[in-house]
């Protein structure tokens, strides 16, 4: 079966489509607009245009209006753009009718961030969780119509009672079964190791692209895979630390978090991002002049939430403070949050004070001072 996820957007032009519904502030539909530009980005396609539109309700089967897809196609063809990317998740009916509707393939953010983390996967375990959020999407996009007809058997026989849908799509679920399967063995040898685990353990958690695993390479030169694009890093590093001369640390990166993380990419990484609700402390890696880094403290602390870790003791950290426009915002946010810990991971500027911070708030090691 060849799936529209194997397929990459790589060397298209993308047209990108953004609808803005009810009383949605337009400054944030604007910042989630220019992260789907560089979620495109990624993975590597080229923006030839924008457009938005403010309606109150989706409209029915298109989402959007129909002035507004006489549009979308005039900006296709003067743009020669082969691909249409919506900031909106869409339902199987509304890309099937914007399919047939604009003559162009047509993907939502979910379906975008998909390819980008089948493109990114490196490890076994990786590839194996991209694969089962792959299957997982495709199978709930599949149209479904209690109008097929059932198989039936001869006279005295029991036919087997499933659509022809039914029997195409079991592969597929057999398939998603095995990788589960695969899933829970490895969640079971993390759970092995952690009884066995020496040191205590600090999880590096954050909105994607801000800097957590620059932030790894500069506490161990772990060469961890860094780059100015999000997701760089799919693929769980855990290094030994000696933050002290007495005390050392397990330290781990963690896929980063985003605004509308598809639920079943975050269900299917689970076995990676246990690792946070597995911790003895988090470090929130936060880009400290970005202009809604409040907002995306929100989308950290709801998928913490998501995923079990919200009751985890944490430190903040802002990253990337020696940027010009980080200067302007520090002093707020630190006086918003007195508690964080304001560094430059590429230079290594407030590091020394990070590994003290972390000596003084890490759980264990305050338990055993008082011991």
């Amino acid at each position: 079966m060849k799936s529209r996820l194997k397929s990459s957007v790589a060397a298209e032009q993308a047209l990108l489509v953004q609808v803005i519904l009810g009383r949605r502030s337009l400054d944030e539909a604007a910042d989630s607009l220019a992260e789907l530009e560089r979620l495109a980005d990624t993975a590597g396609a080229e923006v030839v245009g924008r457009i938005t539109q403010r309606r109150p309700k989706p409209a029915p089967g298109l989402l959007i209006g129909e002035g507004k897809l006489e549009e979308v196609q005039m900006a296709c063809r003067e743009a020669g753009a082969n691909v249409i990317i919506f900031d909106n998740e869409l339902s199987p009916m509304q890309v099937n009718n914007l399919d047939q509707s604009l003559g162009i393939k047509v993907i939502d953010r979910t379906e975008l961030i998909l390819q980008i983390f089948a493109g990114r996967a490196k490890t076994a375990e990786a590839q194996v969780q991209v694969e089962l959020a792959q299957l997982e999407y495709l199978i709930s996009r599949l149209p479904v119509s209690e109008k097929q007809a059932r198989f039936k058997g001869g006279i005295g026989m029991k036919g087997p009672g499933e659509s022809p849908l039914q029997l195409r799509n079991e592969p597929m679920r057999k398939r998603i079964r095995d990788l589960k399967r695969k899933l829970d063995v490895i969640q079971d040898r993390r759970q092995q190791t952690r009884v066995r685990r020496r040191w205590p353990l600090v999880s590096l958690v954050g909105y994607t692209n801000a800097g957590k695993s620059t932030l790894l390479n500069a506490f161990t030169d772990a060469d961890a895979y860094v780059d100015d694009r999000l997701f760089a890093t799919l693929d769980t590093k855990t290094r030994l630390v000696h933050l002290m001369p007495d005390r050392a640390a397990l330290l781990s990166d963690t896929v980063g978090f985003i605004r509308h993380l598809p639920h079943g990419l975050v269900a299917s990484f689970r076995s990676t991002l246990d690792v946070a609700a597995h911790s003895d402390l988090l470090l929130v890696v936060a880009e400290t002049s970005h202009p809604r880094v409040r907002d995306h403290l929100q989308v950290v602390h709801e998928t913490l939430a998501q995923i079990g870790a919200q009751a985890v003791p944490h430190l903040l950290v802002w990253n990337k403070c020696d940027l010009p426009d980080a200067a302007a915002a520090l002093p707020a946010l630190r006086e918003e949050f007195p508690q964080s810990v304001a560094i430059a991971a590429a230079t290594g500027l407030g590091m020394d004070e990070l590994r003290h911070r972390i000596v003084e708030v890490m759980p264990r090691w305050a338990r055993d001072d008082v011991r």
